[in-house]
Order: C-alpha cells, then sequence, then structure tokens
C-alpha cells in the first residue's frame, strides 16, 4: 500500500473519532443532566437498569460516558455496585447503535450532511438548536471519515500480506482477539474500532464483491474490541472508592467472561448457517462487501446482547466475586440528616436540641474539609481533593435542611423569646459553616490548578502555608467545640485567634509580595498564594461568627467583649 494511502487513513480515522465524539458530546449537552437524573433515579431494579443504561448509551452514543457516570455515582454513594451492574451491562448493549449507523450507507449525502448540520449550528441562537446542528454537522464528519478510510483501503483487498495476516486470524482467533484489544486499548473506543473493522471488511472494489475480510475472521477482532474498551472505565477508577473499582472490574469481567463464552458458540454456529441466518434477518448477503457491515453490526449486537441474558441473573456471583478481588470496605457518608424530626418539631426544647446535634455534624464535615484542604495543597494528595468536593454536597444539603427545619420550628410560634434568638442564632451559624466549606472547596480548587498546571511554591512559601494551616485548623477546631459545649471560655479564645490570623495575613500577603518582587517566586505561584491565604482568613471569620453566637447566647455583649479583649491585647 502506497505512503498516501496510510496518510488517508489515519486522516479518515481521525475525522472518524473526532465524529464520534463531536456527536457524542452534543447529546451529553443536550440530554445529559437528563440522562443522569433518570440513572440515579430509576436503577433499583437490575433489568431496569439494562433498559436504562442501553437507552442512555443509545442517546448519548458514549458507552464509555455512561460507565464514567455510573462509576461516579457509585463512588459518591448514589448508586451500590448491585445497580451499576445492570446499567453497564445496558451500555453495552447501547453501544452496538454506532455500528449500525456505520452499516446504513449514506456516504454519498455525506458532506451534505455535514454542510447542513454546520449551517444550523452556525445560524441557530437556541443552546438545544446549536447541539442539534453539532450532532448534524459531527454525524456527517464521522461518515466522511468513513468514506476516506474505505478510499485508502482499497489498495488492502489486493495486498498479499494483508491477506495472509487476516487469514492467520482465522486460523488462530486469539491472535485477532488481541489485534482488537491492542487497537481499542490504543484508541479508547471501542465503536471507532468497530467502525475501522466494518469499514475495512467491506474495502473491495464493489459492493458485490466478497469481504474482504469474513465474518469468521472479524468475530475474534469485535470481541477483543469489547473488551479493549473496558479500559477506560478501570482509567476512570483510579483512585476512586472501593466499590467503584468493583463497578469498573465488573465491566471488565463481564466482557471477558462472554469472550470465554461465546467465541467457542460462535464457531459451532458458523458451522451451523450463522451467515444465512443473518443474511436472512437483515435482508442482506453479508458475504459481500456491501452487506459485511451489516453483519458486523449484527454480530456486535447480537453478542453483547446474549451476554447480557447469560450474566443478567449472576449480578449477585459478579458482586461477590469482585468484592474478593477488590476486599475492604468503603466509607459511606450519610448524605441524609439523622437527628431532625418534624413529629417532635412542635416540642421546642427537643427539636431544638436535634436541629443543634445536627448542626454540629454539619460543623464535623467542615472540620474534616479544612483538614484535608492542607493535605490538598501542602501534599497535592488527590484523594483529599475528591472528598473535599464530595463533603462540599452533604454540606450544602445539611444547610438547606437544617435553616428549613428551624424555619419550621419558628413558624409554630412555640418557641420562648431566648429559643428565637438562639434560633436565629443557630441559623447564622448554619450559613457560617457552610461558607467554611465554600473556603475549603475553593482552596481544593487551587490545589488541582497546582496540581494540574505544575505550580510550585518557594520554600518560606510551603513554611507560611503550614503554619497559616495551623492556626486555621486550630480555630475550626475549638469553634466547633465551642458551639458544640456551649463553651464560653473556648469561645473567647476563638475571638482573639481570629485577630492573629488577620495580622498573620496581612505580614504573609507584604512578605510574598517582596519574595515575588525579588523573583524567588512566580506569578502564578503568587496568585495561588495570595489565594489560599485569604480563604484562610475568610475560614477564620466565620469561626469568628460561630464563637460570638455562643457568647450571646451565654447573655454576654459581644462588642464589650471584644474591646476588653483589644485593650487587654494593647496593654500586654
Amino acid at each position: 500500500m502506497h505512503a498516501d494511502n496510510y496518510f488517508l487513513l489515519l486522516g479518515g480515522l481521525a475525522l472518524f473519532i473526532y465524529g464520534m465524539l463531536q456527536m457524542s458530546e452534543a447529546l451529553q449537552k443536550a440530554a445529559g443532566e437528563s440522562m443522569r437524573r433518570i440513572l440515579h433515579l430509576l436503577t433499583s431494579n437490575p433489568l431496569v437498569g439494562v433498559l436504562l443504561g442501553a437507552l442512555v448509551t443509545m442517546i448519548i452514543q458514549s458507552s464509555s460516558a455512561t460507565t464514567v457516570m455510573v462509576i461516579g455515582f457509585v463512588s459518591a454513594g448514589l448508586m451500590t455496585l448491585k445497580q451499576s451492574v445492570g446499567v453497564i451491562m445496558g451500555a453495552n448493549i447501547g453501544t452496538t447503535i454506532t455500528a449500525w449507523l456505520v452499516a446504513i450507507n449514506i456516504g454519498d449525502y455525506a458532506w451534505l450532511i455535514a454542510a447542513l448540520g454546520f449551517i444550523v449550528m452556525f445560524v441557530a441562537k437556541k443552546p438545544r438548536v446549536k447541539y442539534l446542528g453539532q450532532f448534524i454537522f459531527s454525524f456527517g464528519v464521522l461518515f466522511i471519515g468513513l468514506n476516506t478510510m474505505g478510499d485508502s483501503m482499497k489498495p488492502l483487498a489486493k495486498d498479499p500480506f494483508f491477506l495472509s495476516l487476516i487469514e492467520k486470524s482465522a486460523q488462530y482467533p486469539v491472535l485477532g482477539l488481541l489485534v482488537g484489544t491492542a487497537f481499542t486499548l490504543i484508541i479508547q473506543s471501542s465503536s471507532a474500532s468497530i467502525g475501522v473493522l466494518q469499514t475495512l471488511a467491506s474495502a473491495a472494489e464493489s459492493p458485490a464483491s466478497p469481504a474482504v475480510i469474513t465474518m469468521m475472521q472479524a468475530f475474534p477482532i469485535l470481541i477483543g474490541a469489547n473488551i479493549g474498551t473496558t479500559i477506560t472505565a478501570l482509567l476512570a477508577a483510579i483512585g476512586a472508592k472501593k466499590n467503584a473499582k468493583r463497578a469498573a472490574l465488573t465491566h471488565t469481567a463481564f466482557n471477558v467472561i462472554g469472550a470465554l463464552v461465546f467465541m467457542p458458540l460462535f464457531y459451532l454456529a458458523a458451522r451451523a448457517g450463522l451467515e444465512r441466518w443473518i443474511t436472512s434477518f437483515t435482508g442482506v448477503d453479508i458475504t459481500t462487501a456491501g452487506g459485511i457491515r451489516a453483519g458486523i453490526a449484527s454480530l456486535h449486537s447480537m453478542f453483547n446482547l446474549m451476554n447480557t441474558l447469560l450474566l443478567l441473573p449472576f449480578i449477585w456471583l459478579l458482586v461477590k466475586v469482585v468484592g474478593l478481588i477488590v476486599p475492604g470496605k468503603d466509607v459511606v457518608e450519610q448524605r441524609t440528616c439523622i437527628y431532625l424530626d418534624y413529629k417532635v418539631v412542635g416540642t421546642s426544647y427537643v427539636a431544638l436540641d436535634l436541629a443543634t446535634k445536627e448542626l454540629a455534624r454539619m460543623a464535623d464535615y467542615a472540620k474534616r474539609m479544612s483538614v484535608d484542604s492542607r493535605k490538598a495543597l501542602i501534599d497535592l494528595d488527590g484523594p483529599s481533593i475528591s472528598r473535599i468536593m464530595e463533603i462540599e454536597d452533604i454540606v450544602d444539603l445539611l444547610d438547606k435542611e437544617i435553616v428549613k427545619y428551624m424555619s419550621t420550628m419558628m413558624s409554630r410560634k412555640v418557641l420562648t423569646d431566648h429559643e428565637s434568638l438562639r434560633v436565629a442564632g443557630l441559623m447564622h451559624v448554619t450559613n457560617d459553616i457552610e461558607r467554611i466549606a465554600d473556603h475549603c472547596t475553593n482552596m481544593a480548587e487551587l490545589a488541582q490548578q497546582v496540581s494540574n498546571e505544575g505550580i510550585k511554591f518557594s520554600d518560606q512559601a510551603v513554611v507560611d502555608l503550614n503554619m497559616g494551616f495551623d492556626k486555621v485548623l486550630n480555630i475550626v477546631d475549638n469553634s466547633i467545640s465551642a458551639l458544640r459545649e456551649n463553651d464560653l471560655d473556648l469561645a473567647i479564645k476563638v475571638i482573639m485567634t481570629e485577630a492573629e490570623i488577620d495580622d498573620m495575613e496581612l505580614t504573609m500577603r507584604a512578605s510574598h509580595m517582596k519574595r515575588l518582587n525579588e523573583g524567588l517566586c512566580n506569578p502564578k505561584s503568587a496568585v495561588v498564594f495570595l489565594d489560599v491565604i485569604h480563604n484562610m482568613e475568610r475560614i477564620s471569620d466565620h469561626c469568628k461568627n460561630i464563637a460570638e453566637a455562643v457568647v450571646r447566647d451565654n447573655n454576654l455583649d459581644v462588642e464589650k467583649l471584644e474591646k476588653d479583649i483589644a485593650i487587654k491585647e494593647t496593654t500586654a
């Protein structure tokens, strides 16, 4: 094959993969959030999970996207491992739709489709219509890529080396399996691999000519592609919780078991006239170049459908096996309130006690986030960043539920004057705790930026950050303890520490700007450093607010107390 043909092949492959990815992206933008909600809410039954997994994957055109979404749900505790297996099985069925699209012979209209899509994308004002245009344009580009690959591959139909290689893959199915797996590992898409296989198989002189690759030769490559695509899920599970790793491993196990079971059965079926049956089913002669694409699409669908039917009753066994391979238990965060009880909301002292306990639990989450913030920024610890993001969602939920509960208490008009003041103060405290969590999330995002961009802090900056975290973790711990124990002495200590942190921020800011002017640190690290110490200072402000609520709860005048503290510090 001439060098120009190789260039055409690579260019066609690039266009095909680009078109497929852009199609998937357009559909995910248009329907992705809805698909996430559906997956989250409707996967209690394994069969329903299979149907939803297939439907979602058909819509968003990517089994990898569905699987990665599912792994995210499992990691966050929103979906059980057992629920995830059904969805992953369904995703394998849904992804076969791409092979059927490739089997449709619309190559002559590919340029027209791309042009129409571009016009819609360029002219449309509404986002949904733009996404539709992107989908149509990408659909056209996908077939332009297929046509280009087909043109480049026609010389292969007469290439002796290629023909002998295909013969060997028929004689040694394991070779074809390895080729399909390796190619899919490289390009990270089974749909693309199978699209290339369909194009190559149909790259004869005319549609009536014999297929370049027969069904017997294509099947092991197709199975290899199904195994290779599971690498995306395995990569997505790196650094995730144990159940997420088990879900990814289940995807691999599912396809490997299918290969072991159905490869021998396929060759038995082939001898019994499988090609004749598929020809009858599809209405095209799959032994010809014009029909082989539909034949490969049929095989792809049959494999995944039959594999699902075979293993669906044994989901419990798959879950058990991967549990043995990945031992241990995840710490599952309680994503709901555990103390609030609306049945006692009319009994003020009981309801107030329950609200305080839930608030203390929320505060403990914020404390954990502040500890993880240090690990995330100083050690660039990826799991700490992930934990902060996960806990932030829980804190937001608790914030809404606690405020709603205390608002209900106030609306019942059963609170004493003192209790009313206390509830009002606790509602402010709830907001302060939520803001502490927000600032920790800000620092986690800064840590991610430092990691992604390879930003380096100077030695002195690291010393300053550690000193800052020492003070911040101390004030967070003391403010939460003061709140839980209603400890006035500890609250006063928090107010004094907050003033020290204000001074510390000003000193650190000035010294860091001096280092920047002297060329001892770069502008990127300077911006991140200043953002971090600003977030530290804001956390201390919210801790002070919590301490002031404790002071008021002890019937003391906050302003007078702070003036007395300032006088003592001045005369000390």
